[in-house]
């Protein structure tokens, strides 16, 4: 191949091949739809599922996926990255880098159980394969699962209890909207009956409840939506970066100036601090003399 042909194919576009977004002067698609055309016709969540799916949901699937991000945009400064955020802000950055370091906590442990959860239930429904689903053909696939899981050192299944909530409120709620999806035909169900089952294997094991909570619940929605594991984390990211810039804007009106994870004592309180510090050395010096004399 020639020089001149290699250099032809370097165009800007090719180098950045993408499906997504297609520009031009004065004309802007999105998967094939001109935005003037989704301007005030498609919701936000719409525009989500377009972007990352390749085409526009049906209005049940919308409704599901918006349930989810408005479920967990927040849960408070207790929730490390929200803490982050507005501990970041008093240092001086822009809120667009409070916001970074809030999305930059969110791993594996905190943030990362919704995908977790798509995994598993993935797992359990490729456990089942084709052909009628019956209770108990759910029931051997969730428990089989659960002891791959327990085999391969994992100990905690993600989706399930709260450390904060007896029976996380949230939870019931998107299944409710799951439910209704389901009996529109606008999804399957299966991930529902699945979380549930889990739910019930849970209980059985333990003696005692152990409610689905958000990451269950928003993964039973990514999972009926069909979302990819992967991605399920990314929208999560999405939801909570709304919690973040609530939280990082109201501590911004606050003044506050490097303000930590708990509250910083008085120059009076260090005071008497470093002087009890002092007195207590003196007084082990004190009784050292006295056993040596």
């Amino acid at each position: 191949m020639s020089g001149s042909t290699a250099e032809a194919k370097d165009t800007p576009e090719q180098w950045w091949s993408t499906s997504i977004i297609e520009m031009k002067p004065g004309m802007i698609r999105y998967r094939g739809y001109a935005v003037e055309e989704l301007i005030g016709r498609v919701g936000f969540s719409e525009m989500v599922y377009l972007l990352t799916r390749g085409e526009l949901p049906h209005p049940a699937c919308a409704k599901l996926l918006e349930a989810a991000l408005v479920a967990a945009v927040d849960h408070g400064p207790q929730a490390p990255s929200i803490a982050v955020a507005r501990m970041a802000i008093t240092c001086g950055v822009g809120i667009n880098n409070a916001m970074a370091s809030a999305i930059n906590m969110l791993g594996d442990v905190h943030g990362g159980a919704g995908e977790q959860c798509v995994t598993l239930y993935n797992a359990i429904a490729a456990r089942m394969g084709s052909g009628p689903i019956g209770a108990p053909r759910l029931a051997e696939a969730v428990r089989a699962e659960m002891k791959a899981l327990h085999d391969a050192g994992t100990r905690r299944i993600p989706g399930f209890g709260h450390r904060f909530h007896p029976r996380d409120p949230r939870a019931p709620r998107l299944l409710e909207l799951v439910d209704a999806a389901a009996a529109e035909r606008a999804v399957s169900g299966l991930f529902a009956d699945i979380a549930r089952a889990v739910e019930a294997e849970l209980a059985r094991q333990k003696g005692r409840p152990v409610p689905m909570n958000i990451d269950g619940a928003t993964g039973v929605i990514f999972a009926e939506l069909g979302f990819p594991p992967a991605l399920c984390r990314g929208l999560f990211v999405l939801s909570r970066s709304v919690g973040a810039v609530a939280h990082a804007f109201e501590e911004m009106q606050s003044g506050a100036r490097n303000k930590g994870p708990i509250p910083r004592p008085s120059d009076l309180d260090l005071y008497w601090s470093a002087c009890a510090h002092a007195c207590w050395k003196v007084a082990a010096r004190l009784r050292r003399l006295l056993l040596l004399s």
